[in-house]
């Protein structure tokens, strides 16, 4: 049997903690990896994986070849993707992961943009809005909004994610314009539980003005973990939004919703692509990566 499908086999049931999720990544039968596993296992002499009823654990030596085994399998991939590529382009699947809003209002289309250039390419763009874990989800490149504190981790900036307040011309004519950031306080605000700290809206003044960093506490009927969602709202006349400017660029150009308080701003959050550090980044990647640096700044969306 081929070492390579058996070290396949092993990383993905590995990363996954399960044979039959494995088996799904791989496009294999769940007693095929499994017996890939245990050829692998027989071949080196030791045991990889602890095995129960309900999932698959890394014994000590899993866990070192864990370290490695995906660094090699990825220079395999593209030792050979270079060779086949300079006369038939790129090919293989690229698995991806991205917040839901980001993902639904611009990764979808810039990939649509991408693959139209890279016919052979295949993607799995998984939308979550937590900070996923790249090895053991086998996620080839994610999107991310926000600072990402962990060392095994590479990141390339894309551009910043800016927040901005809106409303709709419904709700302020029935309600008011607040003119300083603590006139929030007295209005209907639209919390969005994905943030750090949801009900604490931070302002700084625009170059124009003087004056601290300003902290207000808001309050709301609708709280929601989207920020897709707190923008619909927003245009129902339901409250007002502090929302990542990609999230509502579309109401703004429409004027279904208005910008309140641009004297103001929030610190804005880098968007980046990361990988995981310690790996040669397969050809695709770059190219996709380079793709998107480029294509975003087209978009307007930031």
């Amino acid at each position: 049997m081929d070492i390579t499908e058996e070290l396949r086999a092993f990383v993905a049931t590995a990363q996954t903690g399960s044979f039959t999720a494995a088996a799904d990544q791989l496009g294999v039968s769940n007693r095929l990896t499994s017996k890939y596993v245990a050829e692998l296992e027989a071949r080196l002499g030791v045991r990889l994986l602890q095995r129960t009823t309900r999932r698959v654990g890394l014994t000590p030596a899993g866990a070192d070849l864990l370290a490695r085994a995906p660094a090699l399998l990825d220079d395999l991939d593209d030792l050979l993707a270079g060779v086949s590529e300079g006369s038939r382009g790129f090919s293989g699947v690229i698995r991806l992961s991205a917040p839901v809003t980001l993902g639904e209002i611009y990764v979808g289309g810039m990939l649509a943009r991408f693959a139209a250039a890279h016919p052979g390419l295949s993607f799995d763009l998984r939308l979550s809005d937590r900070f996923v874990d790249l090895a053991r989800e086998g996620i080839d490149l994610a999107f991310r909004i926000g600072r990402s504190e962990m060392l095994s981790l590479k990141a390339r900036r894309l551009g910043e994610s800016r927040t901005v307040v809106v409303a709709s011309p419904a709700y302020l004519a029935a309600h008011g314009t607040p003119v300083q950031p603590g006139d929030l306080a007295r209005h209907d605000c639209i919390v969005d539980t994905n943030r750090q700290q949801p009900r604490r809206w931070q302002f700084h003044p625009g170059s124009a003005q003087a004056g601290a960093a300003q902290e207000v506490t808001v309050q709301g009927r609708f709280h929601v973990n989207s920020a897709r969602a707190a923008a619909e709202l927003a245009i129902a006349g339901l409250g007002i939004a502090h929302a990542p400017r990609f999230a509502v660029c579309g109401a703004l150009d429409t004027g279904a919703l208005v910008p309140v308080l641009s004297g103001f701003h929030s610190p804005p959050s880098p968007v980046s692509a990361v990988y995981l550090e310690g790996r040669v980044l397969p050809r695709k990647l770059r190219a996709l990566i380079d793709f998107a640096a480029e294509d975003i700044r087209h978009a307007g969306i930031l």
